[in-house]
């Protein structure tokens, strides 16, 4: 079985070629392609012209295949006009225009209804911010990210579950459009396509697209964090910290929490495969040091090298606080938090990267402890995937934080989880979330670390 999983991030693009049988799964990447906003008068936007163009080039690459499926970030939609035409670039979650929208409304209100924790990029203060505006008005479709890059492939209409939950505009526990955020957003539920679970048809590729015509499109869990989480090899009783720009901290459920304590602590109820719950907390992840390094001229491995051997915690940031989410000049941002804060002010690059790391690592304690006290669980051990994996340091740091073992890997979560909901619609792999996670269990290589003193 050969599928193509098409995983598109907040800086970069891949295609993803993997071959599948039931016991074993090889991957190849055959196109990687830059995903660079563009800031047009004012406006923080995606240049969703150019994923398409790399998506496509990823699949004329890749040769026949048996599925293609697609998974992105969360929020961000497209909008079309009656003739199915787009009405401009996709605005960035990141762009300014939903400063202050969240406020004037009633925060455990829409949590309650939703799941959803209340953050100023969610889908429903995007649309607030748009209300009125000439684009919203011409609409009359709106597509997520990987909802719309499957339109344009296949022609075919629809909005994947778990992406969808995201928005807080669906029902909590995700099987339909709520009519209280709707109308608090200031939209009809015409405007959004039928919704679609992972492993079900998007269509096939039409012969228009000039490559891979005719080849089926699978519905993936289109958001990319709830890929990573079908990739997560856990059994028995665990939290994931899916990590790479954003950390995702948090467990699996089989119902949503919607206490006033569990909004309070900034908990969200995303769906996840066959109906599971995602409940986690958004932590700012690897874009803090992302973000610094755009500042300086250091390697990244001199950078962790030096922060091994640094003093701990000798100055950490809440790594949730929303001062952090717009880019540019992070260092400042940092040190300026640590003077409020009445620490020592990193003064290299080195004591920067150690804050940052002994920062996320206390932050991914707060939240698994956070999420089994509101949940009533219990987590014997930390599942640690996506880019962050790869960081030692921080996978000891955690380890070390959060009293447990933490087992970092698979890196590539993400498109596993993608390529394995395809893999199951086709029947190469078992019927289940746990038949899916053993076989990673089985076949991706998994760092263990544990807890020191």
């Amino acid at each position: 079985m050969r599928i193509a999983a098409v995983d598109l991030g907040a800086s970069s693009g891949r295609v993803i070629v993997a071959d599948v049988t039931d016991a074993a799964i090889t991957f190849s990447e055959v196109a990687r392609f830059t995903n660079e906003p563009v800031r047009v008068r004012g406006t923080l936007q995606w240049d969703i012209l150019s994923l398409y163009r790399g998506m496509l080039a990823g699949l004329a690459a890749a040769g026949p295949l048996d599925s293609v499926g697609i998974d992105s970030w969360a929020v961000d939609y497209g909008l079309l006009d009656a003739d199915g035409v787009l009405l401009g670039n996709p605005v960035h979650y990141r762009d300014s225009r939903t400063d202050g929208v969240s406020a004037r409304f009633d925060g455990y209100c829409v949590y309650s209804a939703s799941g959803i924790a209340v953050q100023p990029f969610n889908t429903v203060f995007q649309l607030a911010a748009a209300r009125g505006s000439a684009q919203l008005s011409c609409a009359r479709s709106l597509l997520l990210i990987p909802d719309l890059l499957s339109y344009w492939l296949t022609g075919s209409l629809g909005t994947e579950v778990t992406n969808a939950s995201t928005t807080g505009l669906l029902a909590a526990g995700g099987t339909s459009w709520d009519p209280f955020l709707l109308e608090l957003a200031g939209v009809s539920p015409s405007l959004f396509a039928p919704l679609r679970a992972p492993g079900s048809s998007g269509g096939v590729v039409s012969p228009s697209v000039g490559v891979a015509a005719g080849t089926p499109v699978t519905v993936v869990a289109s958001h990319d964090t709830a890929s990573a989480v079908a990739g997560v090899p856990g059994a028995g009783n665990f939290a994931y910290i899916s990590c790479g720009t954003w950390s995702l901290v948090g467990v699996e459920l089989s119902a949503p929490v919607l206490t006033e304590e569990s909004y309070a602590a900034g908990f969200t109820n995303e769906i996840g495969v066959d109906g599971t719950v995602r409940y986690l907390r958004n932590v700012m992840g690897l874009w803090l040091l992302q973000e610094c390094m755009r500042e300086w001229s250091e390697p990244l491995s001199s950078l962790l090298a030096g922060a091994a051997a640094a003093p701990a915690g000798r100055s950490v940031v809440d790594a949730t606080d929303p001062v952090f989410l717009p880019p540019g000049d992070m260092p400042a941002r940092i040190a300026a938090a640590c003077a409020a804060s009445g620490q020592p002010v990193p003064a290299t690059p080195v004591e920067m990267t150690r804050c940052i790391l002994d920062s996320l690592a206390l932050a991914y304690r707060r939240a698994v402890e956070d999420a089994q006290r509101l949940a009533g669980v219990s987590v014997d051990v930390v599942h640690m995937v996506g880019g962050g994996a790869q960081n030692e340091l921080l996978c000891q740091l955690t380890a070390d934080a959060c009293g447990r073992p933490v087992l970092a890997g698979p890196v590539e979560a993400g498109a596993l989880g993608n390529v394995l909901v395809q893999a199951r619609a086709l029947g190469a792999v078992g019927p289940d979330l746990a038949a899916m996670r053993a076989l990673v269990r089985e076949t991706q290589p998994i760092v263990r670390y544990e807890p020191r003193a």
